[in-house]
């Protein structure tokens, strides 16, 4: 028993179980009713392991068999061609029982970091540690939102405190204004990557300040920008500390920004001229930027930024004004916000978006700053996003795929492996994507009568199954199905082709459009005519929206184009065989052939249209799809039962858009176009 529990013990302080299910199995058998009550946690499963489990023969040997996978994988170099990385990224989604995540930039992070590890490259990723990370959602009897955040235990997370040679806590000091701030970090193994998450929940700091990094994106600008000061600034000041060697800083969004200035002060002491400084700053930091709209990025008040960041700018002798003008596109401008993306950009030798689309948005909303009239002569390229196929494809399709196509993890960015998909019959494939519906309707069926307003769906496994899941920001207009609800209704009503939708998501507590847009999905959900057949999952988080992009047959992604920078929620159904009803926008019109999947729309520019008259277009168009299009495609059947034009598209999308939109070929272009020099 020692023995096993000693191996468990040390899978369990690697998050590598996070993407591979015959490890989670064995944490979920060790008691069953405390891994589903904790949240899927592996800790706390093995905490309160049941004696008889430990002890059964069987189970001993399966847990030698994941440990040796465990340690095969673990034994594998580091790849020393490839340069050595820090990644500092305001949040990670990394599994549901870490609550270090808010949304998709999030989630992105996290699967960014496993592909890392896979590729084995040297990788050092940088966060906060979020106390109160991911509210827990519960809706009143109207449908309002409401969230609490339970507080995480580091005894009940896969983490070590950072000590030195001593046992000592290492600490790392930042100013915040006329204060200091002291730092300690908490090491997150995840795979061959390694995440510092900087906490200030030390009894040295001031009672308020002890809080600061408990909760993301919450309290006013001054929090925000203690916030980035922490992660910035005390991120590369842990790096030291610890010795830890980088050649390449990548900044994944503007909240990272400030590390920048601390490099330029390093470079400073070091004896470089300001000149040199800049330059030196610049030829080893990366940024890439998330944000399609100016509003988006993060502004802080001149006086703020000031008072925050007065040690910073005075240490490295700059003037108000110039120290300003590092955040602005005109730095002469005395009004001008303090802008994290401008900053970002200044210091960095490479600039992406995430998509495409993204990337040309991007330079057209930047052309200022490089002083040109035409955009295509701003240099910000772009990598699309990816998703991390072994935390996101199902226990069923891994076993399904590892059966007709061998080896698919590793070679899943190349297309060949894909093309495979074509030696498949058809009824393989149709069981396939049946079975995955079925585990859905099963999910929904057991938990939705549990939520704090229960509800009894009346799902079919055998029925047109469409999935919304994702953060309810209102440019993702999630009831923009029920905008015409005469037309809706008479989808419903044809019960010879009949469909079911399920939602699920959080808003931001302080959006309050957000949370309106939940209500009325929630509204609709007790709709005479839609009462069972539309659902909403209360408490959306990582475990539910694997259920969802694993099982719906339709995913449904509407955002007001061209707001969404990529999205990569779509980008999960594929290996499913689910396919997309998607807008334009994001990664979509790169993958999108026509037969791969359906638009909405057929205009894929940048243009933003008044949502008056985009909003009533685009819903109907989406009608217009379901009814003559997709409905038709899943219940046309041949003989066998099996609808062929749908299993056609399902093939197509599985074989272009699995390898196309993998976080593995995400990051390889990373290290090919960003990351080297």
């Amino acid at each position: 028993m020692s023995t096993t529990r000693t191996k468990l013990h040390d899978m369990v302080q690697n998050i590598w179980w996070s993407w591979n299910p015959v490890a989670l199995d064995l944490f979920e058998e060790l008691n069953p009713a405390v891994f589903h009550a904790s949240g899927n946690n592996p800790v706390i499963a093995l905490r309160e392991a049941k004696g008889i489990v430990l002890n059964d023969p069987d189970f001993s040997k399966r847990v030698d068999a994941a440990y040796d996978a465990f340690q095969a994988y673990m034994a594998t170099p580091l790849n020393a061609e490839y340069p050595k990385m820090a990644y500092f990224c305001m949040e990670y989604g990394l599994h549901e029982s870490l609550s270090l995540y808010s949304g998709g930039l999030g989630i992105l992070a996290g699967d960014h970091c496993k592909a890392a590890s896979d590729l084995r490259l040297p990788f050092t990723a940088i966060g906060l540690f979020l106390r109160e990370g991911y509210f827990k959602q519960s809706f009143t009897n109207d449908g309002w939102q409401e969230h609490q955040y339970p507080v995480v235990n580091p005894a009940d997370m896969p983490v070590s405190l950072v000590k030195d040679d001593s046992g000592a806590p290492v600490i790392v000091t930042v100013q915040v204004g006329d204060r200091p701030l002291n730092l300690q970090a908490w090491e997150m193994k995840i795979g061959h990557t390694v995440m510092y998450l900087l906490d200030s929940d030390l009894e040295s700091n001031p009672e308020y300040l002890r809080a600061l990094t408990h909760r993301l994106y919450s309290g006013g600008s001054d929090t925000r920008i203690m916030q980035e000061i922490v992660l910035g600034i005390g991120g590369i000041r842990l790096l030291r500390t610890l010795g830890i060697e980088v050649e390449t800083y990548h900044m994944n969004e503007g909240h990272c920004s400030f590390l920048t200035l601390e490099l330029l002060n390093e470079a400073l002491q070091n004896g470089l001229s300001m000149e040199e400084a800049e330059a030196a700053v610049r030829s080893k930091t990366v940024f890439t930027t998330h944000t399609p709209v100016e509003a988006g990025h993060d502004r802080f008040d001149p006086s703020l930024t000031l008072y925050m960041l007065r040690t910073v700018r005075e240490s490295l002798g700059l003037s108000e004004r110039d120290f300003l003008g590092l955040g602005r596109v005109d730095a002469s401008d005395p009004y001008a916000l303090f802008n994290m993306t401008i900053l970002g950009f200044r210091f960095s030798r490479k600039q992406n978006g995430v998509s495409a689309l993204n990337g040309e948005l991007s330079r057209r909303m930047f052309k200022d700053m490089w002083q040109v009239e035409d955009a295509a002569k701003v240099p910000i390229t772009h990598v699309t996003n990816g998703i991390h196929l072994g935390t996101w494809a199902a226990r069923p399709a891994q076993e399904f795929l590892s059966k007709h196509l061998g080896d698919w993890q590793n070679r899943a960015a190349d297309p060949g492996l894909w093309a495979a998909i074509d030696q498949i019959p058809d009824e393989l494939l149709w069981k396939y994507r049946s079975s995955l519906r079925k585990r859905l309707v099963e999910f929904i069926q057991q938990r939705a009568p549990q939520q704090t307003i229960p509800m009894e769906p009346n799902f079919d496994p055998d029925v047109l199954t469409i999935g919304f899941s994702r953060r309810f920001a209102t440019y993702k207009r999630a009831t923009l199905l029920f905008m015409n609800e005469e037309r809706l209704l008479e989808i419903f009503r044809k019960t010879d082709r009949p469909i079911q939708v399920v939602y699920a998501g959080k808003a931001h507590p302080q959006d309050e459009g957000g949370k309106q847009l939940i209500q009325r999905v929630f509204w609709y959900t007790q709709h005479t005519e839609l009462r069972g057949k539309v659902v909403l999952m209360e408490n959306y988080n990582m475990e539910i929206g694997r259920y969802l992009v694993s099982g719906a047959d339709i995913w449904l992604n509407n955002p007001r184009r061209p707001m969404e920078a990529s999205g990569t929620s779509g980008q999960k159904v594929a290996i499913h065989g689910g396919l997309n009803l998607s807008i334009l926008d994001g990664w979509w019109p790169e993958g999108y052939k026509g037969n791969n999947g359906w638009a909405i729309g057929t205009d894929a520019s940048a243009d933003i249209k008044d949502p008056k008259i985009q909003d009533p277009e685009d819903a109907t168009f989406l009608y217009d799809t379901l009814e003559n299009e997709v409905i038709p495609a899943f219940y046309n059947r041949d003989n066998n039962g099996i609808p062929t034009a749908w299993v056609a598209r399902m093939r197509e999308a599985m074989k272009t858009l699995v390898y196309q939109f993998s976080a593995e070929r995400q990051v390889r272009d990373y290290i090919e176009h960003i990351y080297k020099v």
